[in-house]
């Protein structure tokens, strides 16, 4: 056998052991500009019910102002009364937590929960699969009612929510399922979209629901999981002055 054919026969037999998928690699981008607002400003009331396992409920509602083009963010708490002027700014690579009892600026990171929830605060934050994460996988998957592709992502930068990430992308980009995974491989969070609202040209999520892997106990035999409802109601996209986004702003709303 001369040794084109020997080369031809290996990888042929290649394609049979390791088949390739192939990666649409612009499908993160087109997931980005679906729920961005580059051209303005965005802000909405957003109602956190969050759901013990076992049944204890707490509730807070908070208001938030986004600035996709300069990655800035602003998040005052409205609800409940203890917490009322507590909030979250987001300035360049920096991210204030604001205490308004002790009138006092804290760093935090965008990894932490929000206010004891399955919430993060990097979930206020625009979406950024394009930059933070790389498509190792895609294949595709039937989601309810939805034709989804399911893309298994890498981080690629440290600044990046979790290390790994499943998600399942509707036909129209947009996403209605995620998993976040640790670095090993252990499932921290699973995430439902399950319906979105038209803002403008483009979409935010109305409602999403979060089951927090982590936070489970056996209930009458049956375990049950931390679960928290997000409801997103009032999106706007006027334009804010630029003092919106600042410390004195914060300051000033909370007295």
């Amino acid at each position: 056998m001369n040794q084109s054919r020997i080369l031809f026969f290996a990888l042929v037999l290649s394609f049979i052991l390791f088949p390739c998928h192939s990666v649409d690699s612009g499908i993160l981008s087109r997931i980005d500009a679906m729920v961005s607002f580059t051209d303005t400003d965005f802000g909405a009331e957003y109602l956190i019910e969050k759901r013990d396992p076992g049944g204890s409920i707490s509730t807070s509602k908070v208001v938030m102002f986004r600035r996709d083009r300069s990655r800035l963010f602003l998040v005052l708490i409205l609800e409940p009364s203890v917490d009322t002027g507590k909030g979250y700014l987001k300035t360049g690579d920096s991210l204030w937590l604001y205490d308004p009892v002790g009138k006092s600026f804290t760093f935090t990171n965008a990894k932490e929960r929000f206010e004891n929830t399955s919430v993060r605060i990097s979930d206020f934050n625009a979406s950024n699969y394009a930059e933070d994460y790389r498509v190792v996988a895609q294949s595709a998957e039937k989601l309810g009612k939805f034709d989804c592709d399911v893309l298994s992502l890498e981080s690629i930068q440290d600044s990046a929510p979790f290390a790994k990430v499943k998600i399942w992308v509707s036909r129209e980009n947009l996403v209605r399922k995620t998993e976040d995974y640790s670095l090993s491989g252990l499932l921290m969070r699973t995430t439902a979209v399950p319906t979105y609202q038209k803002v403008g040209g483009r979409w935010a999520p109305y409602t999403v629901v979060i089951i927090d892997n982590l936070k489970s106990k056996l209930i009458s035999g049956k375990v049950e999981y931390e679960r928290t409802t997000v409801t997103i109601t009032k999106p706007s996209l006027r334009v804010l002055p630029d003092s919106t986004y600042s410390k004195e702003y914060l300051e000033r709303v909370a007295r």
